[in-house]
């Protein structure tokens, strides 16, 4: 997400338009100590300078990130008299909101935590109350008399709507069973959440086949689901959100056995999803893991994916979960990625860069680069030794094949391919590649291109490794070709391609302002510690999304800046708003987005929700806060998206 430019990479100042080019380099294991305070803004772990902050004597120490946030920062002190934090010298004070004048009456709480204000509604036993969905909000049914409801009809009504419950406050799931008789054949329970967006988090969808037990007579959905959602919302609360191919863990008998380890998690691409009611992106489906998974799913994600692909049949994975199935790995053993990667501690893993695939053709291996993932390239050119540089690469849904990697009964592994159903093979991909600069010269061969398990190994010369790293540093095309020393033509050549910059991500994501596409644009979940109490509700910043690449603005602009900028607009945002927020949920308008225009051309902002604006009144109270802070950030040259849930 927020990621820069290491030391001796680039001589340029990071990009504040984009999000690859600066991050917080505080591990997440830290950022969750108990001795210290977590960041505002949740980022993952990134290679950004440490920047201090100096402090003048006399005022209080602080401690602050390297992405400029202050743990444990009031959020909510804009129309207090605390002094504004200066961003540049050359900009002057920024001015101040309202301010409460000194000997005034003591103001009524304002603020408070984000996570426990979410507790969970499941009782001890049981399922949660049942959530009554009204448009687009809803309330939790306490009546007992409904909650004690047999529905096991309506779940099992072909076409019929789910059944929510509430896990809580701001959480529910909504359940039904589905008939997939259109691809997998299976019946399954199909869960969805609605309200994870209010963490910051993509909603989740769970398919999980039914027993034989469940398949006759009445019939409940399994409850350690919703106990499994309630965890992954808390997680993501304290800024540890699951993305696409990320993993969620269950340390407890889970679903009736203890051999159940988890989920898989992924952005469905070539699966059917004719029969299902999906909810508003974006979203993630979760595959049912063993224990013996586990591993791989940290490691290397993609390995475990296509192989239960292969396991069932079903190009790249089926979307379905099923319970207390024989595990498609066990004792890890002798694999390459075992030297790529610590299965132990988890201390190193093998680099996985977004958006880079690998593609054989007859006789032609091509490797591509996305341009704005050159920072992530670098860090793996650096981390790599002298003679060995190893990267995982992303699933490519231009290839109609893949390589799996099967482990046998013995614990070997070997090497297999799945495909799309009923489509010719042209081409296939891999999961990884490994530059071996070892080859002799007494082997007669300029370099060598081979199979290993689902990836690829490409031996080359030494001087040619250096070559290799060179041109990736210069951002430029790079062949190596195959065969013997001697031989004219090459057997089969390997590239190495400089692509368009990768935007596979936030598929199907629309602005609630005027419902424009934000599909393939950078975006950053945060990690809000506070929400904004209204009389009966509240308001929490979760997501920006940044819309414009300005390269030309990079050369005067200070990261630090990015993450105080935000801050304050979200703050502004939240003050302005927060005594309507009765008014905006009595109109459905629970999702806000307010887009920020900071360039030399255009000063300004626009909010909506649901594709109309607000009210005139809250327009007025927002320029209050929100205009003395745009118009001194002009200079910077960014346009983003903030985006902002009314939660109860």
């Amino acid at each position: 997400m927020l990621t820069s430019a290491a030391p001796g990479v680039n001589p340029r100042s990071p990009n504040p338009n984009n999000p690859n080019e600066y991050c917080s380099k505080v591990p997440p294991n830290q950022q969750a100590s108990n001795h210290a305070s977590p960041p505002v803004v949740m980022v993952p772990t990134g290679v950004l300078k440490p920047s201090g902050s100096h402090r003048r004597s006399g005022e209080p120490k602080q401690v602050m990130f390297s992405d400029g946030i202050r743990p444990g920062g009031d959020l909510t002190e804009l129309d207090g008299p605390e002094q504004t934090r200066p961003r540049r010298s050359a900009r002057g004070s920024r001015k101040q909101g309202p301010s409460q004048h000194q000997g005034s009456p003591p103001a009524r709480k304002i603020k408070d935590d984000s996570l426990y204000r979410s507790p969970c509604l499941l009782p001890e036993t049981g399922l949660p109350p049942i959530y009554m969905v009204t448009g687009d909000t809803g309330y939790v049914e306490h009546d007992e008399s409904i909650n004690q409801i047999d529905y096991t009809d309506d779940f099992k009504a072909e076409g019929g709507p789910f059944i929510y419950f509430a896990v809580n406050k701001n959480l529910s799931v909504g359940v039904k069973i589905v008939n997939l008789d259109c691809c997998v054949n299976r019946v399954c329970w199909f869960f969805v959440t609605r309200g994870m967006c209010t963490a910051g988090q993509s909603e989740l969808i769970v398919l999980l086949e039914l027993t034989e037990e469940e398949m006759n007579g009445s019939v409940s959905p399994p409850r350690d689901i919703f106990v499994h959602f309630h965890n992954v919302y808390e997680e993501a609360l304290k800024g540890f959100t699951v993305q696409d191919m990320g993993h969620s863990i269950c340390h407890s008998n889970f679903l009736g056995s203890r051999d159940h380890g988890g989920f898989l998690y992924l952005r469905p691409t070539f699966q059917c999803l004719s029969k299902l009611s999906l909810p508003e992106p974006p979203y993630l489906f979760g595959i049912l893991l063993q224990k013996w998974e586990v591993p791989w799913a940290k490691v290397f994600p993609i390995r475990l994916m296509l192989r239960l692909g292969a396991e069932y049949r079903y190009y790249p994975c089926p979307l379905v979960g099923v319970r207390n199935r024989k595990p498609v790995f066990f004792e890890i053993g002798h694999t390459i990625i075992n030297l790529l990667a610590d299965f132990r501690n988890y201390q190193y893993m093998l680099s996985h860069i977004p958006g880079v695939t690998i593609k054989m053709e007859d006789k032609k291996t091509v490797i591509n680069f996305p341009r704005n993932r050159y920072n992530e390239v670098m860090k793996v050119v650096r981390n790599s030794n002298e003679h060995v540089m190893a990267l995982g690469s992303s699933f490519s849904s231009e290839a109609d094949s893949h390589l799996v990697c099967i482990q046998n009964e013995d614990g070997s592994y070997q090497t297999q391919a799945i495909n799309i159903q009923n489509k010719p093979r042209l081409e296939t991909g891999a999961s990884f590649v490994v530059f071996n600069g070892a080859l002799k010269t007494s082997t007669g061969l300029r370099a060598k291109s081979s199979i290993v398990e689902d990836g690829l190994m490409v031996q080359v010369l030494p001087e040619a490794i250096v070559s290799i790293k060179d041109a990736m540093k210069e951002m430029t095309n790079y062949t190596i070709q195959c065969g013997p020393l001697e031989s004219t033509s090459a057997e089969e050549i390997v590239e190495l391609r400089w692509t368009e910059n990768d935007k596979n991500f936030n598929f199907g994501v629309k602005s609630y302002i005027d419902g424009m596409s934000l599909e393939g644009v950078e975006s950053v979940s945060v990690k809000s510690q506070s929400d904004f109490l209204g009389e009966t509700l509240a308001i929490r910043w979760t997501r920006v999304y940044f819309l414009q690449h300005q390269e030309s603005s990079s050369s005067h602009f200070d990261p630090l800046d990015l993450s105080r900028l935000t801050e304050d607009i979200a703050q502004a945002c939240c003050t302005a708003l927060v005594k309507h927020l009765d008014e905006l949920k009595k109109e459905g308008q629970v999702k806000l987005g307010l887009r920020v225009n900071l360039t030399r051309d255009s000063v300004g902002y626009e909010i909506g929700s649901k594709g109309r604006s607000l009210p005139a009144a809250m327009i007025n109270n927002l320029d209050t806060f929100l205009v003395p802070i745009v118009h001194q950030a002009s200079e910077e040259g960014i346009v983003m998206e903030l985006v902002f849930n009314i939660v109860d």
